[in-house]
C-alpha cells in the first residue's frame, strides 16, 4: 500500500511560482490551496511518495 507524508506552507502572493517550484522539485505534489488562519493569506497542502527505510 502506498503511504505519503504530508506538509504546508504558507504562499506568500508575489512569491507563489517559486515557492511551487521549490517543493515540485522536492518532489511534492499540491493537493490544496486554503485561507490561512488569519483570513489573509493562504497555505498550501503538499504530499509525496513516502520513503521507505
Amino acid at each position: 500500500m502506498q503511504k505519503w507524508e504530508y506538509v504546508t506552507a504558507p504562499l506568500l502572493i508575489h512569491n507563489t511560482k517559486q515557492i511551487l517550484d521549490m517543493w515540485g522539485e522536492d518532489g511534492y505534489e499540491l493537493v490544496q490551496v486554503v485561507p490561512g488562519p488569519d483570513g489573509q493569506g493562504l497555505v498550501a497542502y503538499f504530499k509525496r511518495p513516502k520513503q521507505e527505510g
